[in-house]
């Protein structure tokens, strides 16, 4: 009898982990996806991208972990 719990204890821990990955029940009143994503105008996409200004110099990202110039060699 002892054995017989654990064993439906078990395969209902089972059952339930299997369910959780399956996503369970979904919504009655779904219905087709909104796209809530705003549009895109093109015209002033580019138009910001033309206002953003050209880096004089050059952008080293590891400008902190080198040192800029190379350590001379003395003979």
């Amino acid at each position: 009898m002892r054995i017989l719990v654990i064993a439906a204890a078990v395969l209902a821990l089972t059952a339930a982990s299997a369910q959780a990955q399956m996503g369970g029940r979904r919504q009655p009143n779904e219905g087709p996806k909104q796209d809530n994503k705003p549009k895109v105008d093109e015209k002033a996409y580019k138009a910001a991208l033309e206002r953003i200004p050209e880096p004089k110099e050059k952008y080293d990202p590891w400008s902190g972990a080198r040192p800029s110039e190379p350590a001379k060699k003395s003979k």
